[in-house]
């Protein structure tokens, strides 16, 4: 496949924007759905609408079926060893939000100590804040850079006898810089420290094998690779989630339950409390087998490694502008390109292009504390995808020069 084969099962790529082509370059926060995702979601509403695990009807047990295959779907996407390792959510955050609560309930008390990195997404950051002000832990900081690394060493010397969780992204939203997540977790293992990767960019662009990794939580989330929102995958170790208690109490999460007590269903069922979206949910299956063949097509790999290169030499001729992150090592460099240009805000910015058709981010992108690091108040940014043109591009560069001139 090429790209342009590609486009043409993304409707929306072909739509105007005031009276202008779409140029979708906001694939890091939302990325675009495919014919196959939207075919699945409408076919099971329209003619598959049930509860699921609950009633033995036609339609329940169908609903049950496509929820259950999405599962198996993920456990093969991510390499996990069991099927009950793959927990439901309504996306990353969920995910983390739960094992916040949960493993937090089960191992983490006024003694414990934390590790949180300085660069991740607000998602993995205020849960631990909010679990240190309800047990009374400590949170400790790993550090970045300037260029946005995480140093190994002070790693080391951040571990001791009562840390209990290191949390760390598998790639900044803003940075866009692949950590070195498996060393770190090796190093987070040899002193018994269990590791949570935010895998909510990673997933997208990595071939994530969670085995290879060793991880003990992996979290991503349906919408940034192509498939619908309000649903993402937490993978956990059976030996951790079995020892965790249920974030949400309620229908489906129950073994028995009776005036004197409650028992709790199995993995994965224990995390899935009450109706899950399983129309959502299902349509994993379709975007999870699309992005696997994306990830192990040579022709679309060759064309978007052409436009990375192509996007970042444009970049860097920019009069004015500041790159976050190393841009240095390209297979280091997930397509995420954010910037400040001098003398210019980054939300006039992206007003200005948005009316000529061009769809960035623009703020703090949910990383206050990663902003306060380099000293500014916002940075716009530019991620793409494999659908994306060099066409595109070009019309992102003149967009932004001709922005430019009407800022300056």
């Amino acid at each position: 496949m090429n790209t342009q084969e590609l486009r043409k099962i993304f409707p929306i790529l072909d739509s105007k924007v005031y009276g202008r082509k779409l140029v979708y370059f906001d694939n890091a926060a939302t990325s675009q759905r495919p014919l196959s995702v939207v075919d699945m979601m409408y076919d099971l509403n329209l003619h598959h609408n049930a509860n699921i695990h609950r009633a033995v009807h036609k339609l329940s047990a169908d609903a049950t079926d496509a929820y259950e295959n999405a599962r198996d779907a993920a456990r093969l996407f991510l390499n996990a060893e069991d099927r009950r390792q793959i927990i439901f959510t309504s996306g990353t955050t969920a995910a983390i939000n739960l094992v916040a609560y949960s493993f937090g309930s089960a191992f983490v008390d006024k003694d414990s100590e934390i590790i949180v990195g300085e660069a991740e997404h607000h998602s993995n950051f205020v849960p631990w804040q909010q679990l240190a002000l309800r047990t009374g832990a400590n949170i400790k900081y790993l550090r970045i850079d300037d260029k946005g690394y995480y140093s190994l060493d002070s790693l080391r010397s951040l571990l001791g006898p009562k840390t209990k969780l290191v949390c760390v992204n598998h790639a900044s939203n803003v940075l866009g810089l692949l950590n070195p997540v498996k060393e770190i977790i090796q190093i987070c293992h040899q002193a018994g420290v269990p590791v949570l990767v935010d895998g909510a960019q990673g997933a997208v662009h990595c071939k994530v094998d969670v085995q290879d990794l060793d991880c003990d939580f992996y979290a991503f989330s349906a919408h940034k690779l192509f498939g619908p929102t309000g649903v993402g995958v937490l993978y956990g170790k059976t030996e951790l989630l079995e020892q965790m208690p249920p974030f949400l109490c309620g229908g489906e999460m129950v073994g028995t339950v009776s005036l004197e007590k409650t028992t709790f269903a199995p993995l994965p069922m224990k995390f899935e409390a009450g109706t899950q979206n399983f129309v959502n949910a299902a349509a994993i299956s379709p975007a999870l087998e699309l992005l696997s063949n994306i990830l192990n097509d040579k022709e679309l790999d060759t064309e978007f490694e052409q436009l990375k290169a192509y996007f970042l030499e444009k970049l860097r001729q920019v009069p004015g502008i500041t790159l976050y992150g190393d841009t240095s090592q390209a297979d280091k460099k997930l397509p995420i390109y954010s910037f400040t240009i001098e003398g210019v805000h980054h939300e006039d910015l992206a007003i200005l292009l948005d009316k000529m058709g061009v769809a960035v981010r623009s703020g703090q992108m949910c990383a206050e504390p990663l902003m306060n690091h380099f000293g500014v108040s916002g940075m716009l940014r530019a991620s793409l995808m494999q659908y994306n043109t060099m066409e595109e591009a070009d019309i992102f560069f003149s967009a932004l020069e001709r922005a430019l001139e009407m800022l300056k």
